[in-house]
């Protein structure tokens, strides 16, 4: 059953327990912990694809917030302001300990345009459709396959739903940038994903068992 107290803390808007930690009451910090450390993790996840890096990345980007909570002053969310540090202490840890492993965020280029191949219309018949397993696999391999700054962007629109100028704002980039990464991002995807959805059941029976033991 879940307590009165956590039933309250639920109901207490980011702002309000910014304000109070900000006063000094740091246990409202624990509450914004619980509350965005699921978002903060898969943002981290999708930079350096390793649970034990992502999960320390995770504690030292809440830690290193809590220490500059100060300098928090409301111009933006402060799950954007978060992000924006977790993005930072990723790309970091990136440059520092995965040179050579990871493709380099100022490698990749927007200059080369992407052209996506004319597929006709890939949506599966209702009694074809995947168990959810299954399809979180797929989506799962698709967005890892994604250039790292398609991905970011996808993610935090489209997974966490932030907005436009929200996204923008936690890359440092500028909002046309964020709206033409997260176009070519989902036309990616759209890509990637067409041809399981275009295969009948035996079909993807077999693809099914031809990937598994596969890193997802």
């Amino acid at each position: 059953m879940i307590s009165q107290g956590a039933v309250a803390s639920e109901q207490i808007r980011d702002e309000e327990l910014v304000r109070r930690v900000q006063q000094g009451e740091t246990e409202a910090f624990a509450t914004l912990v619980q509350r965005h450390q699921r978002a903060v993790y898969w943002v981290i996840q999708s930079i350096l694809h390793n649970h034990a890096d992502s999960e320390e990345i995770l504690q030292e980007s809440f830690l290193k917030a809590l220490e500059h909570i100060g300098d928090f002053r409301g111009e933006s969310r402060f799950a954007t302001w978060l992000i924006r540090i977790a993005i930072n202490e990723a790309r970091m840890r990136q440059r520092k300990y995965r040179a050579g492993l990871y493709e380099s965020i100022e490698e990749q280029h927007e200059d080369k345009e992407f052209r996506p191949r004319e597929l006709t219309d890939w949506r599966p018949n209702p009694e074809e459709l995947w168990a959810k397993e299954e399809l979180a696999v797929l989506l799962r391999r698709a967005i890892r396959s994604l250039p790292a700054i398609y991905r970011e962007v996808f993610l935090l629109r489209d997974v966490e739903h932030l907005s436009t100028e929200e996204t923008a704002m936690a890359l440092d980039i500028t909002v046309p940038a964020a709206k033409t990464r997260l176009l070519r991002a989902r036309l990616m995807m759209r890509e990637f994903l067409a041809p399981y959805f275009k295969m009948n059941w035996g079909q993807r029976m077999i693809a099914r068992v031809n990937q598994r033991g596969r890193p997802v």
